[in-house]
């Protein structure tokens, strides 16, 4: 059988660095004691692969958006059984919060799921824009921007992490932003 479509035959390995970048995106660096990126991604793409006949993407950037929700529904879990699991009296009480922060970004990004058909899209199709331009920044200015904006954190947070001074990391978001800007279109 030949199947013409984005994941026809092999085509779901060249989704792979796609799926990558965007867990360790999405997964919050405080967690990585816990959860490790590259495992969510491997089971995105054990999911999507397992499902790939229920995939309706006719385009790459239609495909991108199923394994995107996939990923989201595979990092769901794990944060649900990383909080089901038995708790040890000496967790950190940073862990918990971020644990707590991750669940939140992530059942809001779920619950858009009750959205009609067209919103879904669009949210999706925007999300995907984004993650697209975050690829392209430098390392730094894109680590100082997914810490802030996708996770929450403090400058003085981010500042700690990286060891920068708060004005080197303000001066890493402020061109991040600026670089987005540039690529992205203006919301509304």
């Amino acid at each position: 059988m030949n199947d013409d479509r984005p994941l026809g035959g092999q085509a779901l390995g060249e989704y792979a660095t796609f799926v990558r970048f965007l867990a360790r995106v999405q997964l919050d660096p405080r967690l990585s004691s816990k959860l490790d990126a590259e495992d969510i991604a491997q089971k995105t793409l054990l999911q999507a692969h397992i499902a790939r006949d229920e995939c309706r993407g006719e385009n790459a950037q239609q495909v991108k958006a199923w394994l995107r929700q996939i990923l989201l529904n595979v990092l769901a879990n794990a944060l649900r059984d990383l909080r089901t699991a038995k708790r040890d009296a000496t967790r950190e009480r940073s862990l918990d919060q971020a644990l707590e922060d991750s669940s939140q970004r992530l059942d809001a990004i779920l619950a858009g799921d009750q959205s009609t058909p067209s919103q879904l899209a669009q949210r999706n199709e925007e999300a995907l824009q984004l993650e697209e331009a975050l690829a392209d920044l430098p390392d730094r200015q894109r680590e100082a921007v997914v810490l802030k904006h996708y996770h929450g954190w403090s400058l003085a947070q981010i500042s700690e992490h990286m060891k920068l001074s708060s004005s080197a990391v303000a001066g890493l978001l402020v061109r991040g932003m600026k670089a987005l800007r540039k690529v992205l279109p203006e919301p509304g």
